[in-house]
């Protein structure tokens, strides 16, 4: 499996300037876990139209499996950019709603994120280098009264919705240092030039997705690599889904999120691999 040739040159490009947002944009995206069964969805969009009549929501998702903190925080990862400079990302994955845990705002790369501070933001405090995280204290904002088993609707859609209509995020509570993280997206570099990394998401396709982004693929050593999941080695790379013949063979490609995926020709490589999200991916020199 050879190097991209534009490998070097995307990475670069990958790095993002340090600048905070100016202003708000107006625009609130929304990912939960909350389905479309219920009333959730509509509760949330209700408190945040009620306080910004002008507010534009956007959905991003509401099928995050219940409780699924890892998922949410990927799914933000690879859609937070396709939104303009100064847009509310609103995420509510919460099963620690009621509890000790805190509510935080965050301001990074141009964008502001709220939600529970419980790893669901952790991708982008690894992705981006001009972050404030703001612990959300200030309760004049809370819809009240206040459930302890809707925050998403009484603390954060609230809070979202202020913030949009220009309200500063120092003024919903403290800077904090301490944030809850997930386990890290950046791969382990071993002596010997192999990479280790894992499968962080599984997408609708059966695609899996790795860690490696680009840098992690150039640091490598060698020109000819290949993968090892699961005791199985992918050798090939495709530019595109449908390159060359069709084959049940696993290869790997480039996905829009900027990360490695191994797939399958029109097929689901969770299944051909027998992999799930967590499995450890090997990236090392290819011997025969």
């Amino acid at each position: 499996m050879k190097k991209s040739k534009q490998s070097a040159k995307t990475a670069e490009q990958g790095a993002r300037p340090n600048r905070l947002p100016v202003s708000v944009s107006g625009q609130v995206t929304l990912l939960t876990d909350f389905a479309t069964a219920d009333y959730f969805v509509a509760a949330v969009k209700g408190v945040i139209l009620s306080i910004n009549p002008s507010a534009r929501i956007v959905d991003i998702t509401h099928q995050i499996p219940p409780h699924d903190i890892e998922a949410a925080a990927f799914t933000l990862l690879a859609s937070y950019r396709s939104f303009a400079a100064g847009t509310i990302h609103l995420a509510v994955v919460d099963p620690g709603v009621g509890s000790s845990r805190r509510a935080i705002l965050i301001s990074a790369g141009g964008y502001f994120f709220v939600g529970p501070d419980n790893g669901i933001f952790s991708y982008i405090l690894d992705n981006e280098y001009d972050c404030k995280v703001f612990n959300i204290t200030t309760e004049k904002y809370f819809r009240q009264p206040l459930s302890s088993t809707f925050h998403g609707r009484d603390v954060f859609a609230p809070i979202a919705a202020a913030l949009s209509k220009g309200i500063p995020p120092e003024s919903f509570g403290p800077i904090i240092q301490n944030e809850v993280r997930v386990a890290s997206l950046k791969p382990v570099l071993f002596k010997d030039g192999s990479v280790q990394g894992r499968i962080i998401h599984i997408d609708h396709f059966g695609n899996c997705i790795t860690n490696f982004d680009r840098t992690a693929f150039l640091n490598a050593n060698g020109e000819n690599m290949g993968l090892m999941v699961n005791g199985k080695r992918i050798k090939s790379q495709r530019e595109f889904y449908g390159e060359g013949k069709t084959d049940k063979s696993p290869f790997a490609i480039w996905g829009s999120a900027g990360f490695l995926e191994i797939s399958v020709q029109n097929r689901s490589a969770a299944k051909k691999l027998k992999a799930k999200r967590g499995d450890t991916v090997i990236l090392k020199i290819a011997r025969e």
